[in-house]
């Protein structure tokens, strides 16, 4: 079973690379430290990101929350959305739909 989606996956993918890379520490994903982190350039930084979303993305398929550094990403089939959360604190709502 996947995550159902209605929308452009290249769209939600964009969305989800975005969130995950507001999530503190999220980088820690991929086992990263945060020197080898800091010494990323841009343009790399976002490669880790839209890997991480995509990582988590078809993860999400299996499980349906995912933990990401000091966050979490969970999918909700009902509502057809990913939730992106911070300790209890919703701080993006992606939809699939």
């Amino acid at each position: 079973m996947g995550v159902r989606h209605a929308r452009e996956y290249a769209d939600i993918l964009k969305e989800l690379t975005e969130a995950v890379g507001e999530v503190e520490g999220s980088y820690t994903f991929f086992e990263m430290e945060e020197e080898e982190w800091a010494a990323l350039g841009d343009d790399d930084r976002h490669e880790v990101m839209e890997a991480l979303a995509d990582d988590v993305f078809f993860g999400l398929g299996e499980q349906p929350m995912i933990e990401v550094g000091k966050g979490s990403i969970t999918y909700h089939p009902k509502h057809h959305v990913i939730e992106v959360s911070h300790g209890d604190n919703v701080t993006r709502m992606i939809r699939l739909t």
